[in-house]
């Protein structure tokens, strides 16, 4: 694994995939803004009646800016489907957690967007999709019948997942199609995926992550016209080398994006360090 050595130079220099880097979280977030906001009134301006994206909950930050800009420079969002990656679900694997819980994906969506945009402005309640496990097929229904996702923005889980699309177990099958096609599903989360996301969300406590979740596929997002992917954290210096100078590879999956023909990656500049131990 070369690849997790490279320096800063040598990693932008051989990456795989268009790859720029911002100064810090903060810069990523305005930049994921921006790219939003742009995107839907060049898809608009180009011809598109209803814009659609695929979007994550993280990183976080975006959405209020998103409103923020909306609001204060009047942009109407009424032509925007927003299909979010992502939602817990319970134990029993066929309902979402309620929307109360703190980690509801669905509350956040409502509370740092939906509810801050003028209402005039915001996308109407039936345009603002989830992959519902009671309904799994409305995800890939919306998108032909709008004629595809205009762009799926993304974060990386630290195991290289795109949504909740976490690479196979050992005894599944981890080649480059069989990820790549993967749909709209249920899944069950990964242990290195329920154990970041209780670092970053939840104060270490893993007990309180959902073991389920409903995502969409890597089919759905390698099949937007365009992938923007934003990253923030100081965990993912090792997997951002992976996605862009390892190979492409189903147990990294979103290494995947390096075959995609309009994908870029964002990183704050801390994210480009070398991924060496240090003791503190």
């Amino acid at each position: 694994m070369k690849y997790l050595t490279l320096p800063r130079t040598e990693m932008l220099k051989t990456a795989r995939i268009p790859v720029s880097t911002v100064s810090d979280s903060n810069a990523v977030v305005r930049k994921f803004a921006e790219d939003f906001i742009a995107d839907f009134v060049s898809a608009r301006q180009n011809g598109r009646r209803k814009v659609t994206f695929i979007v994550p909950v993280g990183p976080v930050g975006q959405f209020d800016l998103i409103a923020e800009i909306c609001n204060a420079e009047r942009i109407s969002l009424t032509d925007l489907i927003v299909i979010n990656m992502d939602e817990y679900l319970l134990d029993d694997g066929h309902s979402f957690i309620p929307e109360t819980d703190p980690l509801s994906f669905r509350r956040h969506m409502r509370q740092h967007f939906y509810d801050r945009l003028d209402p005039v402005l915001a996308p109407s309640p039936d345009q603002r999709i989830f992959p519902d496990p009671a309904d799994l097929g409305r995800v890939a229904r919306v998108i032909e019948s709008n004629d595809g996702v205009d762009v799926a923005y993304c974060g990386v889980g630290i195991n290289g997942h795109l949504a909740f699309n976490d690479p196979p177990e050992s005894d599944e099958n981890d080649s480059v199609e069989a990820v790549g096609g993967s749909t709209t599903r249920v899944v069950r989360l990964t242990r290195e995926t329920r154990l970041i996301n209780s670092v970053t969300a939840a104060k270490g406590n893993v007990d309180r992550i959902p073991r389920f979740a409903s995502t969409v596929g890597m089919k759905e997002i390698l099949d937007a016209k365009k992938v923007r992917v934003y990253m923030n954290r100081v965990w993912q210096c090792a997997i951002s080398r992976k996605i862009l100078c390892g190979p492409m590879t189903g147990r990294v999956p979103a290494s995947l994006l390096q075959a995609h023909p309009d994908a870029s990656v964002v990183l704050a500049e801390y994210v480009t360090e070398l991924p060496e131990p240090t003791l503190a």
